[in-house]
Parts: structure tokens; sequence; C-alpha cells
């Protein structure tokens, strides 16, 4: 970048933890540094995104935000803005950051741009309403620009930015028989893996199910990654499976672990993109996915996975089937995964992405 196309650009991002969308807004910021652009980070104080850029060229201001309910917080970043007078303020995640920094946007004067990175529906008359708040809303995936699109948000207003990996961290996993040592996993199974919050929508007791239903005697065994409310009946029902199941909670070093998978499954029943299908490639690891969201994006049917219909335990058990019997084919898929993060889901693909739209935006009156 020029140094005539200087802009500067407020980041909202109220995530105390540095993972999901706040890991892609980390990218974003650095990728955007690089190219010569001034970032300013509000995020709540402690926030380990703040944390994360302390000491760096990126301005980091500590402003609280309890939530959605928090009306103060308009007033705070308002005040923000007006000290700051960027070009832009781009908003990044939904506790407190989209309707409430849209309405701070509007009160100070400065164009807001809407990260949305989730598929769940709205009333169209709510999202008519909320979404005229903002310049433009950038969609992690197409799934969820479909959604906005139709609930009536207008087309014009709407873009789309897929979300990104940085591959390098995953092409370099522990070795097998150190994972079946930390997990607890025999060395000659195939290991299935399943990285997702413990909830209803990321569809584990349609894996379960399908499990259940399996009728061939090749040896498994499934590890969860992930914490959340349906642990401990997760843990119960399993213990109903035929298959071992390993329950591994949160893990902040997935990276040494996820390349070590034989077959990554993603039965969720809604996704906007799902990061963990893109660590996954970028690991060169095959998945079975749902087909529903921006998932299809994230997997290509032939390419790096398999997609099934969401819920739909059977199919899944036949797919599951197909794999396990299949090495050869699941070798392929494998090989897929690298191939498209660097072809759709890089991070500099992502970061100019995201600059496109500031530059469409700072050019228009």
């Amino acid at each position: 970048m020029s140094r005539t196309e200087r802009m500067k650009i407020v980041h909202v991002e109220t995530g105390l933890h540095l993972y999901g969308g706040a890991q892609q807004v980390a990218y974003l910021l650095a990728g955007l540094a690089d190219r010569g652009v001034d970032n300013v980070l509000v995020c709540p104080p402690g926030a380990a995104i703040g944390q994360h850029f302390a000491g760096s060229a990126v301005k980091v201001i500590e402003v609280p935000c309890s939530g959605d309910a928090d009306i103060g917080f308009v007033f705070r970043l308002a005040r923000v803005l007006r000290a700051e007078r960027p070009d832009l303020v781009h908003l990044h995640s939904r506790r407190g950051a989209d309707v409430l920094g849209g309405l701070a946007a509007r009160k100070a004067g400065v164009r807001a741009i809407l990260s949305r990175r989730v598929d769940n529906p709205e009333a169209p008359w709510l999202a008519r309403l909320k979404y005229q708040l903002f310049d433009r809303v950038i969609c992690i995936s197409q799934g969820i620009a479909d959604v906005l699109l139709s609930e009536g948000v207008e087309p014009a207003r709407v873009r789309v930015v897929r979300s990104a990996v940085d591959a390098a961290p995953w092409t370099q996993p522990e070795s097998r028989a150190a994972f079946c040592a930390e997990f607890g996993v025999d060395s000659d199974a195939i290991i299935i893996g399943v990285v997702a919050q413990l909830i209803e929508r990321k569809g584990h007791r349609v894996l379960f199910e399908a499990l259940a239903r399996r009728r061939t005697t090749q040896k498994l065994a499934i590890v969860i990654f992930g914490q959340g409310p349906l642990r401990a009946a997760l843990e119960a029902e399993s213990r109903s499976l035929a298959v071992p199941v390993h329950f591994a909670g949160f893990r902040r070093d997935l990276t040494r672990w996820v390349g070590c998978l034989d077959l990554l499954v993603h039965p969720a029943l809604m996704e906007g993109l799902g990061v963990s299908l893109l660590q996954a490639s970028a690991a060169g690891v095959p998945i079975i996915a749902s087909r529903a969201g921006g998932m299809p994006e994230a997997v290509r049917d032939g390419l790096n996975g398999r997609l099934v219909p969401p819920g739909d335990a059977q199919h899944l058990q036949e797919t599951l089937d197909e794999l396990i019997a299949q090495p050869e084919l699941r070798r392929r898929l494998a090989d897929g995964g690298p191939r498209l993060i660097a072809e759709a889901f890089s991070v500099d693909t992502m970061v100019d992405g995201n600059l496109a739209v500031y530059r469409e935006r700072r050019a228009t009156p």
C-alpha cells in the first residue's frame, strides 16, 4: 500500500479468549499492519487478544463490555471513536459489538463494518432493521451471506470474505505413538476426531447414532476435543457404544494432535464455516462434514472430504464405513486438503479481501 492510501481502522473484538473469531482478528490485524494500515484494537480488560498485541504496532484500548445489554458500551466506544477519528470501525464479534457497536459508530459519525461469523437465522424484520447500522456486512462464508439475503438484507450491503488458517503450524504434528500415549488410544485403531464445542448443534449425538448403527468390525477410537454444557450427558451416552470414546476437553495445543487423526468428523447441524475443518485440511486429515451452512465451502466433496445431510445418522454411518474401509480414498482426500487451503483459505487472501471492503467504503462519499 502506498502512503497516499494509508488508512486507520478501529477494530472491536469483545471475546476474552484467543480462538475462533478472535484468532481471525489477530490474523487480520497482523496482515493489515504489514500492508501499512494503522490499527486500533478495542477489547475488554484482560482479553487474550489485547495481551497478544501488547507492545506491538497495534494500539490496544481496553473498554469494558458486559454483553448485549451493556448500553454504556455505546457511549464508551463512541468516546474512543471520537478520540481516534478512524476512517472506519470494524466490529468483529456479536457480544456487544454488533448492535451496540453499530449504535456507537452512528453516534460518533464513523462508518461501520460488521463481520458475521454465524449462520443462525433472525426474524426478517429484525435483520432488515439491524443491518442498516452497517455500511457493509462481511460474511465468512457464502452460506452466511445466503441467510442474510433470504431475510431481506440488501445485496449491496453484503460481502463474502472467508475465514483463514495459518497452515504452517498444522503441518508438523506429534508422532502417532505420542498421540496414543497422550489420549489413551490403542495404536492399531483408526482414530476419528471431533473438534467442536459440546453443544447440541455440533451434532455429537448424530455421530453416536451412526456409530451405534455400524456392523463392521474394524477397530476404531473416537477422540472428542472441546468443552461445553453437554459433556456429562455425552460421556454417559457414549458408554453404551461398542467403540471407545475419549473426551480430551479443550486443548490449546491442537496443532500437535490434529494431524495424527485418520479422519475428522464434523456432524454439525448448522455452522457458519467451521475453522476446525480448515485446520484439519491444513494438517492433511480427510473430513466428513454436514452439507449445511458454510461447511460445503470448507469441505469440497471428493476433494478434501465427504459431505452428508445434516442430522442423517444413516448416511453418516455409510460414509464412515466407506472411508474406514478405503485407506487409499482417505489418502487422496488428505492430499486435497492442503491444496484447498492454499488456494482459497490463506491468511493473505482473507486480509486482502477485508482490505478491499475497506477501500470500497472509504472511496464512497
